[in-house]
């Protein structure tokens, strides 16, 4: 299992150290329940072994916290600009989204995430997976009880867009996409290409609505992203995702279009 990287994993050891003390168990009895020996728990917590998912995993079981740690590393491991909009993604009651390009991140598989994560040349491996443990986690909104109502757009392209051997990554990520479509709580619909130019080709687009009503909106772009709340703002986003459900087809015709797609490739 990939390392987490410092100075994050500093910050973790910390926090397992104190959750540990403050349950008044020794590092003999915490490694038991966490799978790991003594001695490697002293290793990490002295810094000399590197903090891996597997032992972050392992402290959330000898600790019964519920997976705590493990969703702080993801919360806290993600880039700072996208944290306002993961909260507000996980207390959303109805989420949209909106991509001309990928499919969204709530939706994609570990290996779809993986493939597009290794565009950046810039990340390392263990990154790579640190950022797909991340993406995933992040899906769990989905089947909580009760799950938000998220309703996805994208354009054909999205649904495409396979080559250099991607086909086999492809067909798993559109039949995982026809089996999230259905769930009661999803909705995905595709904009065909035969629509030419919409108003969604500008970028993607994120709308959360919180429990108390009001909306929350993303705009993510090459460099990092934006939290958008300004009514004028959200008017404006408002507008964008009403043309671009506007152009697409009907769920039903929209999960018939998938299963065209993927079928050379299943």
């Amino acid at each position: 299992m990939a390392d987490v990287p410092s100075p994050l994993a500093a910050f973790i050891v910390g926090e397992i150290r104190r959750a540990r003390g403050g349950a008044g168990m020794t590092q003999e009895t915490f490694g038991r329940g966490a799978g790991f020996s003594a001695s490697h728990v002293s290793a990490v917590e002295g810094g000399t072994r590197a903090l891996t998912m597997d032992f972050i995993k392992g402290a959330d079981r000898a600790l019964r916290t519920g997976g705590l740690f493990e969703r702080l590393v993801a919360s806290v491991g993600a880039p700072s600009w996208f944290l306002p909009w993961l909260d507000a993604e996980r207390a959303a009651t109805q989420l949209r989204y909106f991509e001309p390009n990928l499919i969204p991140g709530l939706l994609q598989t570990d290996a779809y995430a993986r493939a597009v994560l290794r565009l950046d040349p810039r990340l390392s491996e263990d990154e790579i997976e640190r950022r797909v443990t991340a993406r995933v986690e992040r899906q769990v909104i989905l089947t909580r009880e009760p799950p938000p109502q998220l309703v996805v757009v994208v354009d054909e392209q999205a649904i495409r867009r396979a080559g250099d051997g991607t086909e086999k990554v492809m067909a798993e990520q559109l039949t995982h996409l026809l089996a999230c479509a259905e769930r009661p709580n999803i909705s995905v619909h595709v904009i065909p290409a035969d629509v030419g130019l919409h108003a969604g080709l500008s970028g993607p687009l994120s709308l959360a609505r919180l429990a108390d009503g009001s909306w929350v909106g993303h705009l993510e772009n090459q460099l990092g992203g934006d939290v958008v709340d300004r009514p004028e703002k959200l008017d404006t986003l408002f507008d964008r995702w009403e043309s671009v459900r506007t152009e697409a087809l009907p769920r039903r015709q929209s999960l018939d279009l998938i299963k065209e797609v993927v079928s050379p490739w299943i």
